[in-house]
């Protein structure tokens, strides 16, 4: 029932992002479709998570608001694979599911900034990207995403008819000699300032 869930949804939203958003993807060579993946990006938009999702042809994991887990909404998103964070009050159980899932070889999208754009500007990466990166191990999958901002902006309910581009970048792996080093919030937040820059030059 998951899987169906999961799959009808996934379906019906890649033919839309190419339907409606003329979605152009640029670097899908560069996809990592195998193993454990930390796929990271900047964040435009409600509509970025089952963009990227699309993207791959296999199932992810993504972190969704806890605020959302509510009603009919929480069997739905519990069936598209999402994680409960507290945005206010982030905790180290969501941290250590991300790593958990990812030990276990598995794909799960981290948004680094924390929160959705208001300007269209790339924000701040948080240290806790850097923290699930060395600590998973996973290789690091940078994504930058342009024009979910204009199809559905923060702050509004209506969707617009906006091109949506998506470009994949080269994965980044951490040697083990890197990881040993970048311990620690300086360490973690240097991590995610190097993540973040990979998804800046896309």
């Amino acid at each position: 029932m998951m899987r169906w869930v999961y799959w009808s949804g996934w379906m019906t939203l890649r033919s839309a992002f190419r339907g409606l958003f003329g979605l152009r993807v640029r670097g899908k060579e560069h996809l990592v479709t195998n193993g454990s993946v930390l796929v990271v990006s900047n964040h435009q938009s409600f509509l970025d998570p089952p963009l990227i999702g699309t993207l791959y042809e296999d199932e992810m994991y993504y972190l969704a608001r806890k605020t959302l887990f509510r009603g009919p909404a929480k069997w739905l998103y519990t069936r598209w694979k999402a994680i409960p964070v507290d945005q206010d009050r982030p905790d180290m159980a969501s941290l250590k599911t991300i790593i958990r899932l990812l030990k276990q070889g598995n794909r799960v999208l981290v948004f680094p900034e924390g929160e959705r754009t208001e300007n269209g500007e790339l924000g701040v990466a948080q240290p806790g990207v850097g923290l699930i990166a060395m600590k998973s191990g996973a290789v690091i999958q940078p994504i930058r995403i342009r024009g979910a901002r204009e199809a559905l902006p923060r702050g509004s309910g209506r969707i617009r008819l906006a091109r949506i581009d998506v470009h994949v970048g080269r994965p980044l792996v951490f040697s083990k000699e890197e990881m040993e080093q970048s311990t620690g919030k300086e360490g973690y937040k240097m991590v995610a300032d190097r993540i973040m820059k990979a998804i800046g030059e896309l």
